[in-house]
């Protein structure tokens, strides 16, 4: 048996990786290489590394460094990153879901740049949504809620009424501290405790409603 839950919102805050582009396989190519030149175990870097800005797990990673190295760092890797798109491919659903969102109110919130999520998007043969917020946009990184916050006011709705799609522990985590409800995409998000789980974009479907509220029915 499945059972379905239905969550109303009046705005959809969407991360990127993990959540409408599967990009772990770039991911694991240049972390894997970061972790090497810099004497880490490949494995233990992988479970820190996804939902972060690139310099935030480094300051995990290696918290003895000075921050303007993994600043320097993480320029490297983002462009490492927006170069190497192999194997980036759209996670399942994810096309169709963007496409139900036109004229409602939704957008990108994003630990990449404007470039990665731009090369990315493309890849995955996905539209970008008009309002995004970005890595340049924002000061400090997810698991702070500051990009889901600045995301809700750029599209003028109370973060209550906010519904966010994320993947990741640090990505979760931001959601919550935004005060929104969240739902969890992939393998990785079920140990984050959001408010409902999926295993992708196929299991959910949007309904506009006639009040303006967008319903999602979430097949679970």
């Amino acid at each position: 048996m499945t059972a379905t839950a239905v969550l109303t919102a009046r705005a959809l805050l969407l991360d990127m990786d993990g959540t409408l582009v599967n990009s772990d396989a770039s991911v694991e190519r240049v972390w894997r290489r970061w972790a090497d030149r810099n004497g880490l175990d490949g494995d233990e870097v992988m479970k820190v590394v996804h939902g972060r800005q690139g310099y935030a797990s480094m300051a995990l990673l290696l918290p003895d460094r000075p921050m303007e190295q993994n600043h320097a760092d993480n320029a490297r890797m983002l462009a490492e990153e927006t170069a190497d798109t192999g194997g980036v491919v759209e996670v399942p659903g994810a096309r169709a879901f963007l496409a139900s969102l036109k004229g409602l109110p939704h957008a990108l919130v994003t630990s990449a740049d404007v470039a990665l999520s731009t090369a990315r998007m493309a890849a995955a043969g996905l539209e970008r949504p008009d309002v995004r917020v970005t890595a340049e946009s924002v000061g400090a990184s997810k698991p702070d809620p500051e990009g889901f916050l600045k995301g809700a006011a750029e599209l003028g709705v109370d973060p209550a009424d906010c519904v966010v799609f994320e993947d990741s522990g640090a990505g979760i985590t931001a959601g919550r501290a935004a005060g929104m409800r969240v739902v969890g995409i992939g393998p990785r998000a079920g140990f984050h405790g959001p408010d409902a789980v999926v295993r992708d974009l196929t299991q959910v479907r949007v309904e506009a409603a006639a009040d303006g509220t967008i319903r999602l029915h979430i097949t679970e």
